[in-house]
């Protein structure tokens, strides 16, 4: 089956809504977000518990040993969100490998912001750290990006072009060392 078989009636592409962080103190996360990133605070915090009839979904989502939590909404300048939760019961853990990249599921947020040192140093300097130095991503290009993490270990890649103009052209010219392609295996 050709690749274009394989797309024939597929959807139009869906506009990304938001992300779920989870963190420790959701006071101080709505202000080191809103402070680094700029993200607008547009909606609580408000408690979810298990027991409220105004929050029943939540067992239902987070399963049987959710008791309670505090939940607020961020905006970023593209319309994108920031959901935060702040679980009580059971409380929020806190491991020393916070980049479980093995594990099904998102493990980083990434955001676009042409200056990658100066945002990478304002992290250090509001309490988060730098994973990685930034780095040029493509020789040739005016493309850098920096792994760091706020200070409760969330990681975040910042880079400094969009995800469309890194990535819709690759491999990129002037890219040093060989690229590999995997094919999709034939489904026969």
């Amino acid at each position: 089956m050709s690749a274009a078989d394989r797309t024939a009636g597929r959807r139009p592409a869906l506009a990304f809504n938001h992300v779920g962080l989870t963190v420790p103190d959701i006071f101080a996360a709505i202000d080191w977000y809103g402070a680094v990133f700029g993200a607008s605070h547009i909606m609580g915090p408000r408690r979810l518990a298990a027991a409220d009839s105004a929050t029943h979904e939540t067992p239902g989502i987070f399963g049987k040993r959710f008791g309670s939590a505090y939940q607020a909404h961020l905006l970023l300048a593209n319309g994108v969100g920031l959901e935060l939760f702040q679980f009580i019961e059971p409380k929020v853990e806190i491991t020393d490998e916070n980049m479980p990249y093995w594990n099904r599921g998102p493990f980083h947020i990434a955001l676009t912001c042409p200056d990658v040192d100066g945002l990478a140093e304002t992290i250090v300097a509001c309490g988060g750290r730098k994973r990685s130095a930034p780095v040029d991503f493509v020789p040739g290009r005016p493309w850098r990006l920096c792994y760091c993490e706020d200070p409760w270990g969330t990681v975040i890649e910042i880079m400094s072009a969009s995800y469309a103009e890194m990535f819709s052209n690759w491999p990129q010219p002037g890219m040093t060392g060989d690229v590999t392609m995997v094919e999709r295996p034939d489904a026969g």
